[in-house]
């Protein structure tokens, strides 16, 4: 389900699927509404990295939290693990730096921007907790 959700996490960006502006709802809707995937599926993507933040600084908190639920803590930290610790053309880098490479992408009056600086703590702690248990694992 990972995974899936990895892959498919930012669908919502195609200009064919924005109907919100916020992808993450349009990338889920589209998901259940025209693929019917697995509900589990479209609750990753609709909150992925701190998509409830977005949706608030969009007006769309209530519509996104009340169309999808929120997914397993430890299954919404691997997907934000796997969006937060990849640039935008595939290559690792850290949290921090992925934080800061985002930030730079817009201006400090866009929603976008406040949404990732208010996100950041969680997001950062997401990227943690899967360290954590990566490291429990040896």
């Amino acid at each position: 389900m990972v995974t899936a959700s990895a892959w498919l996490h930012d669908i919502g960006y195609s200009p064919a699927l924005a109907v919100t502006g916020l992808h993450p709802l349009d990338g889920a809707r589209y998901l259940r509404e025209v693929l019917y995937a697995d509900e589990r599926l479209c609750c990753l993507v609709a909150h992925h990295s701190g998509a409830l933040v977005e949706a608030e600084e969009r007006g769309l908190r209530e519509d996104l939290a009340g169309e999808f639920g929120l997914p397993p803590e430890p299954l919404l930290d691997a997907l934000t693990y796997s969006d937060m610790t990849t640039s935008p053309d595939g290559g690792r880098l850290t949290v921090e730096r992925r934080l800061s490479e985002i930030l730079e992408r817009y201006s400090p009056e866009d929603l976008v921007h406040r949404a990732i600086t208010r996100s950041s703590p969680a997001l950062t702690a997401a990227v943690r907790n899967v360290e954590e248990r990566i490291a429990k694992l040896g």
